[in-house]
């Protein structure tokens, strides 16, 4: 996940403000370098874009020691400034104040420059999740033909269909439903706060590879368990079938 410059975020949410803001009901704690340095009640869920938020957390909820306001960003007036936060031999300035604006009084603290975030007593990975953001997993009997370049990769009568809110529907099937001789093992891992660490395979048919074309995760989060094991194709790449009937293939992020 790349991070952002924070001079220009904070310019950017000072003159036009986040795209969405809301309370959390949630209890909020940060832990950096075996210390909690933040433990709020009033944390906001903030969307500095459009796909997910981040939390945002008072002021009055941090400890005192361990945050050091460095410098106004220029041209904000001092609404926001750059700031570090330092636990013993530790420190990260990936740190904004903001003293002005919708966000007055807030600070955020890059996700991924602590160790760890806690709602309520359970750990959160990668980001927040969304709180208009849900997962259903449900079994279905529809024979579900993956194909790509003519070639059935797959075949189940027996698959799960994952529906998660923005994304297009997605068919998880059996290991063994699998032609496996066109897979091979990718070195790619990528994380998601809904389902948990996924790895992939590429597919190579007639000399042509697609590369990490199929995914699935192995020790998935507890709402996704029902996944665990079984392999997702993109159906943006591949030629997707239900009960034969070949099915139009979806524009996404992923297209």
């Amino acid at each position: 996940m790349t991070e952002p410059d924070l001079s220009k975020l904070a310019t950017t949410l000072l003159t036009s403000g986040p795209k969405k803001q809301k309370p959390s009901p949630l209890r909020i704690r940060i832990l950096y370098n075996k210390t909690y340095i933040a433990d709020t009640l009033s944390a906001q869920y903030v969307w500095e874009h459009d796909y997910y938020p981040v939390y945002y957390v008072p002021i009055k909820d941090i400890n005192d020691d361990a945050l050091k306001w460095d410098k106004p960003i220029p041209n904000t007036q001092e609404g926001a400034y750059l700031s570090t936060l330092t636990v013993g031999e530790k420190s990260t300035d990936r740190i904004l104040v903001f003293t002005k604006g919708a966000l007055k009084g807030l600070v955020r603290i890059e996700f991924g420059a602590v160790d760890s975030w806690l709602e309520e007593d359970t750990p959160i990975y990668i980001h927040p999740k969304d709180p208009y953001k849900r997962i259903s997993t449900i079994p279905s009997s529809r024979t579900i033909t993956i194909k790509i370049a003519g070639h059935t990769i797959a075949e189940s009568s027996s698959p799960l269909f994952l529906l998660e809110t923005e994304l297009p529907m997605r068919f998880y099937l059996p290991p063994t439903s699998v032609n496996w001789k066109y897979l091979s093992a990718s070195e790619t891992v990528t994380g998601c706060p809904y389902k948990g660490d996924a790895n992939y395979y590429n597919v190579a048919i007639d000399g042509k590879e697609y590369k990490d074309i199929i995914w699935w995760y192995k020790l998935p989060t507890a709402e996704s368990m029902l996944i665990a094991g079984k392999l997702c194709f993109y159906n943006e790449k591949v030629d997707v079938f239900i009960d034969g009937v070949e099915q139009e293939r979806p524009k996404s992020f992923f297209s």
